[in-house]
């Protein structure tokens, strides 16, 4: 049986099916990007020999090879649907055959980008949570092949037996909507999300390729001479006075201000726009973006921790935020599910607790750490300090500004651990553990005691002089420390938790499931 080049799902041939013969145009025009050094190279090496005909010559070889490159590796790839796993083979002369059983996917993750979303493609990711990210993407298929194929994998994951034409998954008439987001809380996250990260590229951007300009771009006195011979007088600057100076620089930090808000809006629009957060019987399920859809259910019970964020901004009107750390990745870049990007506590407790999670009882379980730690954390930086103080004592022609200068980050460190420790608290109930800490980007951690894999105890040679023990909770998809402990409260923990454990039928519940 020979495979479909449509990206349909064959579940009984051997040799598997292709990816969909529209996704080489996609990922082509996609790892366009990618061509740049190639084709500048090309150019380049065309203008030195003197010949302007060879320039599209050599920019059209670079982009057939390309092509044809794509093209070899998806008439290498396949990928195969079976009863127990999914095998994918790919790999032009090195051929690997990677299979993953279906108990080991944790999340299928469904994402249309622009282009592929014009062409009615998408983009289909199996997720472990090992920690590497994707296991296996297909690149692409139709839209209705993803559905169905989710469909497909959560159906032989749950061991039902079904054919290559299980409907796709639609929402249930029972699903609930825990969270979305409107218009103007989309625009209010963004003017949250502040960024001048625009600068930075296209500062890298000159750096990089200022060899390509025929001046240097760094060159102020070029860049004020094209503004005289554009009409703006930089001459007269100097002589505008102080205040004059005041006014232009608080124009160039003005227009600076409102560029970063307005890139950290338009980039939050782009992923979150129509954000929706619903529980079905398969567990949540998020939709989020403008031009790129994702789409990814990640199952209750993979909910190992939740992680509410705030700042001191943000917290004084009300907002946070609600991560889940699971086996199921959201991306390599991110290893936490977002359930909520701002949200008031009451929608965050709603959503916590349809995963099993509970909110805290105020403060009462929250205890301090022991402020022992934090002195001896400023205590390990005076030895440095000292030393380079006696070093620009002996051997600096001017020391005294330098000194200050240390002194004065000594005083910085001191102020910030001391924020560090009034903030920081850690707690635990008879079903929780609760670990908080952050002055500017607070963070409160909760995670069931049942969800704990491992528990170390650790002591540095202080923490042992002093009888100070830092308590390291093992979670799937990440950890939890308590420091500052004395160390009999540490073993009280531990013995707690342990106890908890301890009495989870674990088999059980992956029965049950």
């Amino acid at each position: 049986m020979k495979p479909a080049i449509d990206g349909s799902i064959d579940v009984t041939g051997q040799e598997g099916a292709r990816l969909h013969i529209s996704g080489l145009f996609v990922a082509f025009i996609s790892g366009l990007p990618q061509l740049l050094f190639p084709l500048l190279a090309a150019v380049f090496g065309a203008r030195k020999s003197d010949n302007p005909a060879l320039i599209p010559i050599m920019v059209g070889a670079v982009l057939a090879l390309s092509l044809f490159f794509r093209w070899l590796s998806w008439l290498r790839f396949r990928y195969h649907i079976g009863d127990d796993d999914i095998r994918v083979e790919k790999g032009i002369l090195n051929r690997t055959a990677r299979s993953i059983p279906y108990e080991r996917i944790q999340d299928v993750s469904i994402q249309q980008k622009p282009l592929a979303r014009m062409m009615g493609l998408s983009e289909v990711k199996f997720e472990t949570g090992g920690g590497d990210g994707d296991d296996a993407k297909l690149s692409f298929v139709t839209l209705d092949e993803a559905n169905r194929l989710r469909a497909l994998v959560r159906s032989r994951k749950a061991g039902v037996a079904v054919t290559q034409n299980v409907p796709e998954m639609t929402e249930s008439e029972d699903a609930e909507t825990l969270f979305a987001m409107d218009g103007k809380r989309v625009f209010i996250l963004g003017l949250y999300s502040f960024s001048l990260v625009i600068f930075a590229v296209l500062g890298g951007f000159a750096q990089q390729f200022d060899f390509l300009l025929p001046f240097d771009f760094w060159d102020y006195k070029r860049w004020a001479g094209l503004a005289e011979d554009s009409g703006v007088r930089v001459s007269t600057i100097n002589r505008v006075g102080m205040a004059g100076q005041l006014i232009l620089a608080f124009g160039a930090f003005t227009s600076l201000i409102f560029i970063g808000f307005a890139t950290g809006v338009g980039r939050t629009i782009l992923r979150e726009h129509g954000f929706r957060l619903t529980q079905t019987s398969k567990g949540f399920r998020r939709r989020r973006g403008l031009f790129t859809l994702t789409d990814v259910v990640m199952p209750t019970h993979r909910v190992q921790a939740a992680v509410v964020q705030t700042g001191p901004i943000r917290k004084r009107r009300g907002w946070h935020s609600l991560k889940f750390v699971s086996l199921a990745q959201d991306s390599k870049e991110e290893s936490n599910y977002v359930a909520a990007p701002l949200a008031t506590l009451d929608e965050l407790w709603r959503i916590s607790k349809a995963a099993g999670i509970d909110a805290p009882d105020g403060d009462e379980c929250l205890r301090k750490g022991a402020k022992l730690h934090w002195i001896i954390q400023i205590a390990l930086l005076m030895p440095p300090l000292m030393i380079a103080m006696v070093a620009l004592l002996i051997f600096a022609d001017r020391p005294l500004a330098p000194m200050l200068f240390l002194a004065l980050l000594l005083v910085i460190a001191a102020c910030l651990f001391w924020c560090d420790w009034r903030r920081y608290r850690f707690g635990i109930d008879t079903q929780q553990l609760y670990m908080r800490r952050g002055w500017w980007r607070q963070r409160l951690t909760l995670a069931p005691h049942i969800k704990v894999q491992s528990i170390e105890i650790t002591q540095g040679p202080f923490g042992r002089r002093f009888g100070l023990a830092t308590l390291k909770f093992g979670i799937a998809g990440g950890t939890l420390d308590m420091i500052a402990l004395p160390l009999p409260m540490a073993r009280e923990i531990r013995s707690a938790v342990m106890e908890k454990v301890a009495e989870v039928d674990y088999s059980a519940i992956n029965q049950s499931r």
